[in-house]
């Protein structure tokens, strides 16, 4: 038995069961699209303002900007301050995010979440907490007064406030290296007579040296963008306690062009320091892959 317009019997059937598959596959074409769509808006977004920085003045007026003495001030006393910042973070912070990726104790969850808690406190908190704590009338800001250091509105302030923000981006970072280092290279050093710090400066640092760097790139990035923290607790005084971005935030009202120059310089250093990261990570995590 045949069907109308001689369509053979079951036909029908046949092609009503291939409908909804078939509206199932055209309702799932949308979907790579949109998520390029996606992309292209968040990429656009997120790249669109750092691009005018380059495009907004002439590369000339850029460089012209650069000669202006406050801005050299301002980039030099970010580069000293970032520096003897991160050496303070090394110091402390390596052999603490040792501790905390090797010890299990009691109140090592509260312990790593006050670490971190700088990671998301907003800058204006960080700088009045520092004031309340290390500043003239603070709880502890009077006894540093009276050996004669001075923090507040002067460049080691700077250094302390950009120590507490960027200080979490390197102890992370180490504590997630050293926890990836085989424990089974620090056994073996013990049983062969190495003392436990010998075992951590002979093995554990040079096998998390890749994770130490990436933390430590982006603990510079974040120690030469900090703004809040720093204006608070140090205030902005040229050539003593104006770093860069508070250099940039002085002149976006007297002179843009200069603003533009600092900020691309800025642009620069961060784009390097983020790259350096995300490389020396990568290396990390293959050297670790090889070795085991």
């Amino acid at each position: 038995m045949t069907a109308a317009r001689g369509r053979p019997h079951g036909y029908r059937d046949r092609h009503e069961r291939r409908r909804p598959l078939a509206r199932a596959v055209k309702r799932g074409r949308w979907f790579a699209p949109a998520l390029v769509v996606a992309l292209a808006l968040a990429l656009a977004f997120l790249t669109l303002p750092v691009v005018a920085i380059f495009v907004r003045t002439s590369p000339g007026n850029l460089i012209g900007a650069l000669d202006d003495p406050g801005v050299l001030d301002a980039l030099w006393l970010s580069l000293r301050t970032t520096l003897l910042a991160l050496a303070i973070i090394v110091l402390v912070g390596t052999p603490a995010a040792y501790l905390l990726a090797t010890r299990t104790f009691r109140g090592h969850a509260l312990v790593v979440t006050l670490v971190e808690l700088p990671l998301v406190l907003p800058p204006a908190v960080a700088g009045v907490g520092l004031l309340a704590a290390l500043g003239p009338a603070g709880i502890v800001g009077g006894y540093i007064a009276d050996t004669g250091v001075r923090l507040a509105l002067e460049t080691a302030g700077v250094v302390v406030a950009l120590t507490f923000v960027a200080a979490p981006f390197f102890i992370r970072g180490a504590q997630t290296a050293f926890a990836a280092v085989d424990r089974s290279w620090l056994e073996a050093s013990r049983t062969l007579g190495a003392s436990e710090a010998r075992t951590f400066a002979r093995i554990a640092v040079p096998a998390a040296a890749p994770g130490m760097l990436a933390g430590l790139a982006l603990a510079w990035g974040r120690a030469v963008g900090e703004f809040g923290a720093t204006l608070i607790f140090a205030g902005s005084f040229r050539g003593r306690t104006q770093t860069a971005p508070l250099a940039i935030y002085e002149r976006l009202g007297t002179d843009f062009d200069a603003a533009l120059a600092l900020s691309a310089v800025l642009v620069v250093v961060s784009g390097t320091l983020l790259l350096s990261a995300k490389l020396l990570g990568g290396q990390g995590t293959e050297t670790l892959r090889a070795a085991r």
